[in-house]
C-alpha cells in the first residue's frame, strides 16, 4: 500500500508541476508579447527623435551661418563719407 500511495503522490506532484509550468509559460508568453510591443513603440519613438534631431541640427546650422554673416557685416569697415569742408570764417577787423 505504501508503494501505491507513494506512486499516487508522485503522479499528483508531477501533474501539479506540469500545470504550474503551463501557467508560468502562458504568463511568460504574455509578458514577452507586452515587452515586444513596448520595444516596437520605443523603436518608433527613437526613429521620430532621430528625425527631429536632424531637423533641429539643420535649423541650428542655418542660424549659425546667418549669425556669422551678420557678425561679418558688423565688423566690416563702413565706407567713410567725405565731409564737406566748411570754409573758415574770416575775421574782419573793424
Amino acid at each position: 500500500m505504501t508503494r501505491k500511495s507513494t506512486l499516487a503522490s508522485l503522479v499528483v506532484a508531477i501533474g501539479l508541476s506540469l500545470c504550474l509550468s503551463a501557467c508560468k509559460d502562458t504568463k511568460t508568453l504574455q509578458e514577452n508579447e507586452q515587452l515586444k510591443a513596448q520595444v516596437a513603440d520605443l523603436q518608433k519613438q527613437n526613429g521620430d527623435l532621430g528625425n527631429n534631431l536632424e531637423t533641429v541640427t539643420a535649423a541650428r546650422d542655418a542660424l549659425i551661418k546667418e549669425n556669422d554673416s551678420m557678425k561679418a557685416q558688423l565688423r566690416a569697415p563702413k565706407p567713410k563719407k567725405a565731409k564737406k569742408k566748411v570754409a573758415g570764417r574770416k575775421h574782419r577787423g573793424n
